[in-house]
């Protein structure tokens, strides 16, 4: 099952959340794992690398 790839809004908006106490941190962890934060920041460490070139 391929995701979509991660919407940096939406996990801004997610982080937010656990910020304001709406949503515990073992579920914000778990929302922005399923949203892609990973992908976004290997994506954003990478044009950094290149950036440094």
């Amino acid at each position: 099952m391929d995701r979509p790839d991660p919407d940096p809004k939406k996990l801004l908006s997610q982080w937010q959340e656990w910020e304001s106490g709406e949503t515990p941190p073992g579920k914000v962890l778990a929302n922005l794992k399923t949203s892609g934060m990973r992908e976004l920041l290997v994506s954003l460490a990478g044009s950094a690398d290149a950036s440094d070139s």
